[in-house]
């Protein structure tokens, strides 16, 4: 999956956080190539969203490191990495159209046409306010605002927990149709059999260990099953 001489978008060498005396993520080595879409797979607690926040510079490693595009998670990579957290962290005062000039004014890669474009597409207006909006219609406007930057690296925490099977093709159609192709785009999930049909590696963690790096075509045809029953096999109770 990996090719010398390629600059990995996300690389992360012995990797590891502690939060007093809980192991949180244990010696993880990985790296993804940009053209990616990435399952970051693993039942809850597993450690998927202490990676996440470590790739976005959140967090800082106890030990090892993380790199994006080659450098340490800071202010110079902020304009490379497009974040969305697992809770709604959009103003629900602001109008649709404030959102917009907020992410134009906040990150320079953002594309307003893009976003524009998905929102009508919705039948969302412009003028219209976030605490209108229902838990689902808000989660995809915060999804079309992350996805409508020109970013290298798309770090999606839970996007299609708790919402409709309806949002969820939604969500997974936009995430294909509008990241940058240079770009890698993580998703954290615990909703396997949803999500794989968009997937072209997977990474599988528990108890803050990296168990699984695998193409899902390997996965296919080397142990002729779906990532959905494979995830189920090594996670079983």
């Amino acid at each position: 999956m990996w090719r010398e001489n390629t600059l990995s978008v996300l690389e992360c060498k012995h990797l590891s956080k502690r939060y007093g005396h809980v192991q949180a993520l244990e010696g993880v080595d990985l790296q993804i190539e940009p053209g990616h879409i990435v399952g970051l797979l693993g039942p809850n607690g597993s450690g998927k969203t202490t990676l996440i926040k470590l790739a976005n510079g959140l967090l800082t490693p106890t030990e090892g490191q993380v790199t994006i595009c080659g450098m340490t998670p800071g202010k110079q990579t902020h304009s490379l990495v497009s974040y969305l957290s697992e809770r709604t962290a959009i103003p629900t005062w602001m109008s649709v159209q404030q959102l917009m000039d907020f992410y134009g004014d906040f990150y320079t890669d953002f594309r307003p046409k893009a976003a524009q474009e998905m929102l009508e597409h919705l039948q969302i207006r412009p003028d219209q306010r976030i605490k209108q909006m229902s838990k689902g219609t808000r989660e995809k406007v915060q999804l079309i605002m992350v996805m409508s930057r020109a970013a290298k690296l798309y770090l999606l925490d839970e996007p299609i927990g708790g919402v409709d099977p309806a949002t969820r093709d939604y969500i997974l159609s936009t995430i294909i149709g509008n990241y940058n192709p240079e770009a890698a785009v993580v998703i954290s999930t615990h909703l396997i059999a949803d999500v794989e049909k968009v997937l072209d590696e997977v990474l599988f963690i528990n108890q803050g260990r990296l168990v699984l790096h695998s193409s899902v075509d390997e996965i296919r045809e080397d142990k002729g099953m779906s990532v959905d029953a494979l995830f189920r096999e090594v996670f079983k109770c």
